[in-house]
């Protein structure tokens, strides 16, 4: 079958960073479903992961974990899905990824795709939706009826796209978003954020602007080492900081002591990569965000259509992930028919 894979960490601009390449097509496992690749979606992770891991000899390491697509076989355990099925997911990263024509994903990771949506903006979806939903009721343990204010660093990004919509869709939070381009802070406030400030500037100042002293939910999404010293002196006594990122520098937790502030950390392959008990729960918070979707709660955070997949596509995609300058999400098409 066609996929971008490739063998070496090597820049983005290098040609045989990422190679159009023919592999074998992927088999089922017992909870597996084999997927035909209709939509896929860019994210940072797919960067990272090329620029720290390479194959073993003579093989491809394939990257790609969001993606939507028609289920073309089965395998023994799985009940719930069968061929023909329209399905989303972020699947799981210690597999090969979706940057491919067909890829064999756990059954207990999906649902069944928005059917409002095409497949390339639903593949916009699975992966960020699924960090959000998970950082804002497991990690903060966010009250959906209580009147919380939840600031959100980095906000314009996939995640903080998906941490917006669905805060305001489901709970009577507050949301601050975080933005400093002119074209990001149009991106947040169409999501609905209700207050938009400049992660460049002092953050309290900007927020006292509003009478809002303290904060009871952060959510860091980008430069945490940066801004953790703020935003640990927003939180209110008892507050909760969530991240979800890798800080360059060790962060002063100690600073966190006297408030009793609580420090959460959010990586949404865990339960697909330990295969958690209740590694079913992925492919339910899919279910609840597609219905989300189709009733037009929220809407995909695609914001540039690439066109189809192919190695040079690809390229891009990662170059403009790598230079931060991403709004929303990048989506190709899968390869034709």
């Amino acid at each position: 079958m066609r996929a971008v894979g490739y063998q070496q960490s090597l820049p983005y601009t290098d040609k045989l960073a990422l190679q159009d390449i023919e592999i074998s097509r992927p088999i089922c496992g017992d909870h597996d479903v084999l997927v035909r690749v209709r939509g896929i979606g860019l994210n940072p992770v797919d960067t990272k992961i090329r620029q720290r891991k390479e194959a073993a000899a003579g093989e491809y390491v394939v990257l790609g974990w969001d993606a939507a697509g028609t289920i073309v076989d089965c395998g023994s355990q799985v009940t719930n899905f069968k061929v023909g099925d329209e399905v989303w997911y972020a699947g799981a990263v210690n597999r090969d990824g979706c940057n491919a024509e067909y890829q064999s994903v756990d059954s207990r990771l999906i649902s069944a795709r928005p059917t409002t949506l095409s497949a390339a903006d639903a593949a916009a979806m699975p992966l960020t939706f699924l960090t959000a939903w998970e950082l804002l009721f497991d990690r903060l343990q966010l009250d959906k009826d209580a009147p919380n204010v939840l600031l959100i660093t980095g906000a314009a990004g996939g995640v903080g796209s998906a941490l917006i919509q669905l805060t305001k869709a489901l709970t009577r939070t507050t949301v601050i978003a975080t933005a400093s381009r002119a074209e990001t802070k149009q991106w947040v406030k169409q999501l609905g954020a209700d207050i938009i400030i400049n992660h460049h500037q002092t953050l309290a100042p900007q927020l006292k602007e509003y009478d809002i002293n303290d904060v009871t939910h952060v959510a860091s999404l980008t430069h945490t080492e940066q801004h953790f010293e703020q935003l640990v002196e927003l939180l209110e006594p008892q507050g909760r900081l969530a991240l979800i990122d890798d800080p360059k520098d060790p962060l002063p937790i100690g600073l966190m002591k006297q408030k009793s502030l609580s420090l959460h950390w959010e990586f949404m392959f865990t339960r697909s990569l330990f295969t958690t008990k209740d590694i079913s729960k992925q492919g339910e918070i899919l279910a609840q965000v597609a219905n989300l979707v189709d009733t037009g709660a929220i809407q995909t955070t695609r914001f540039q259509h690439l066109g189809t997949i192919s190695a040079e596509t690809l390229r891009q995609a990662h170059g403009t992930l790598e230079a931060h300058q991403a709004i929303g999400k990048l989506v190709v098409d899968g390869y034709p028919d």
